[in-house]
């Protein structure tokens, strides 16, 4: 009982630090991407954007890896075998120094010679542009080959690190800010080196606090081909995994720019914009979870293995729920008040698009415990295959007359079938889990989701006045999905847990 309310503890702190890092750095980046698109210039602020999108284009190589590193990192801290741990970290640090280096190859032939010859680029401005893409070459390769102490922090549980150093970065985001509309100097290119300063500022605190603390980061060279060879297969078909994803995302907006035109373009982004704010809070609850998960595995204890997977799927989609929930509600009063002028269809695409994260969310919580056990062949071909068939399938919709928002309809859909297919694989893979459990678990909390959708839809039903209404609907939807969460979701272990951490703060504090 003691270690378990040791490690949730430790679950809460971490989850605080991570929420503290992803608020200052929202705040920090709506105020100073203001500020930069007027010092900048709409032209300016474009070449940035769509230069450094084609390092982008690449980087996402590191994507795959980066998840094995992790849970490899992860696995063998948890098994507790500081030899196995150096080397995993030693060749983690050679596989994506191959990466890296494949990256900048890639960008320095394929990317240059599209930045030449495709890329529609306002005349003078070229010589700019070059200096943008050879700073994002830089730092992507400076930031892929950190990728292993990143996953050190994580496995470590050291997440409040992150929080200390996000309030370096938002002075340091502020000061590029200062000094880029007080600069004598082409602003493009002065963004581009203060940006590329900062990063490597904060890339070098990670790496420095990693060598000073986690004495593996010091581990002499080896060539371990079994550790390469699990690295790399576990990556390889995460990465088949994460070209759905892409091919998903782009060929719906290529499909949707085919049939509807720009304006709906626009509307996806919103969409994507909003989702991927409300997913942010629920990803970072799942970060504090993830080591728990994987070092519970790496000993072969399933039943603490099968509770935090268990109190994963309650907290975290009780964390989505208070935050989508106003949102879903309110969606056509903030973009009305956060925009200017709101796409068409902004509206509609965005309450799909939150729906659909819910069983995104719900289909990460499932997939730590399946990368857990290492075996991703199959999950990675269903999650890719499927992802890719999405854009055909809209395709065929539209082509038929169907409605733009059917878009979002099928994405929904696809994640509910892959929901089902993830939770069969655990069941297949850790056969000792009670799958029906958290199968329960999950229906719970989508009837605790929708009951908060109800009451809180009646709650403001007769209120006018916009910024009141919004208040009172993050009220109670707050107070209504955590009150029906801690009666109908939590068991009364876990709520005498939670109690017992709240109690020990409370007598902390006095």
């Amino acid at each position: 009982m003691a270690t378990t309310l040791s490690n949730n503890k430790r679950i809460a702190k971490n989850t605080v630090a991570l929420y503290i890092r992803m608020l200052l750095g929202l705040v920090v980046s709506l105020y100073t991407s203001r500020v930069v698109l007027a010092t900048l210039g709409v032209e300016d602020f474009g070449v940035y954007g769509v230069v450094g999108g084609v390092v982008g284009m690449f980087a996402f190589l590191n994507a795959a890896q980066k998840g094995a590193t992790s849970r490899f990192i992860t696995f063998e801290l948890g098994r507790g075998e500081k030899g196995c741990l150096n080397d995993t970290f030693v060749s983690a640090r050679i596989v994506h120094i191959c990466i890296a280096l494949l990256v900048v190859l890639l960008v320095e032939t394929v990317g240059v010679w599209f930045l030449n010859n495709k890329l529609v680029i306002p005349e003078g401005r070229m010589y700019a542009a070059h200096w943008v893409l050879q700073l994002s070459i830089l730092t992507t390769f400076l930031g892929i080959v950190q990728t292993p102490y990143g996953a050190l922090i994580i496995a470590h549980e050291k997440m409040g690190i992150y929080a200390y150093v996000e309030l370096l970065h938002v002075f340091l985001k502020l000061g590029i800010v200062y000094l880029l509309v007080i600069g004598d100097f082409d602003k493009l290119i002065l963004y581009a080196i203060l940006h590329a300063a900062v990063s490597i500022i904060i890339l070098l605190i990670y790496r420095v606090y990693c060598i000073r603390h986690f004495p593996e980061t010091r581990a002499r060279f080896v060539w371990k081909k079994d550790i390469l060879k699990s690295l790399l297969s576990f990556s390889g078909y995460n990465l088949f995994g994460n070209m759905g994803g892409i091919v998903n995302l782009q060929g719906t907006n290529f499909v949707v720019n085919i049939f509807y035109g720009v304006a709906y373009n626009a509307a996806v982004g919103i969409a994507s914009t909003v989702s991927g704010a409300v997913e942010g809070f629920a990803s970072n609850v799942m970060t504090a979870f993830r080591p728990q998960i994987t070092k519970d595995y790496a000993r072969e204890d399933y039943t603490s293995f099968e509770s935090y997977l268990e109190l994963a799927i309650k907290t975290i989609l009780a964390v989505y729920c208070i935050v989508a929930i106003p949102a879903f509600i309110e969606i056509d009063k903030v973009l009305s008040i956060w925009l200017k002028e709101v796409p068409i269809c902004s509206a509609v695409f965005c309450r799909f698009m939150l729906i659909n994260i819910f069983f995104v969310t719900m289909r990460y919580i499932i997939t730590i415990g399946i990368h857990a056990t290492a075996r991703v062949k199959v999950i990675s071909l269903f999650t890719g295959a499927l992802q890719m068939l999405n854009p055909f399938v809209i395709w065929l919709l539209f082509a038929r007359g169907m409605d733009a928002k059917y878009t979002y309809m099928t994405i929904v859909f696809v994640n509910m079938i892959l929901c089902g297919i993830d939770f069969y694989l655990l069941h297949q893979y850790v056969p000792q889990l009670n799958i029906n459990k958290l199968v329960r678990s999950a229906i719970l909390i989508l009837f605790v989701c929708a009951m908060s959708l109800m009451v809180s839809s009646a709650a403001i039903h007769f209120l006018d006045q916009t910024v009141l209404r919004i208040l009172l609907t993050v009220l109670v939807s707050a107070v209504c999905t955590l009150s029906l969460t801690w009666l109908l979701c939590l068991n009364s272990s876990q709520r005498q847990t939670i109690m017992g951490y709240v109690r020990k703060t409370f007598k902390k504090n006095k």
